[in-house]
């Protein structure tokens, strides 16, 4: 089993920044690569990015790209989602997610966090 916590949500003004982290324990082996999800109230939840397991392939949804940065730290089994320049569109539950693939859509993910609540104010 592998097991994923979120961490570093908060509530943020706009143009604010957080830092979330994914610490990944357990059979870790079974996992490559990470994403990060968010889900709005009400609505689907929605990928935001992925990070390979080396950590040279990266991809963002348009939605936050040049605005959020993926990383990991292999040693510490953990990944990071840095949000800088926030919205008030960005508030919502993110969820950190892992398997063998970095994919865009939830369906290609096992592993899952409890998800960490962030919230943007206007």
């Amino acid at each position: 089993q592998v097991q994923l916590v979120e961490s570093g949500g908060g509530l943020v003004q706009a143009g604010g920044s957080l830092r979330l982290s994914c610490a990944a324990s357990g059979r870790t082996s079974s996992i490559y690569d990470m994403g990060w999800f968010r889900q709005a109230p009400g609505k689907e939840r929605e990928f935001v990015a992925a990070i390979s397991y080396s950590g040279s392939s990266t991809y963002y949804a348009e939605s936050v790209k040049g605005r959020f940065t993926i990383s990991r730290d292999g040693a510490k089994n953990t990944v990071y989602l840095q949000m800088d320049s926030l919205k008030p569109e960005d508030t919502a539950v993110y969820y950190c997610a892992g398997d063998r693939v970095a994919s865009r859509w939830t369906y290609d993910y096992t592993y899952w966090g409890q998800g960490t609540q962030v919230t943007v104010s206007s």
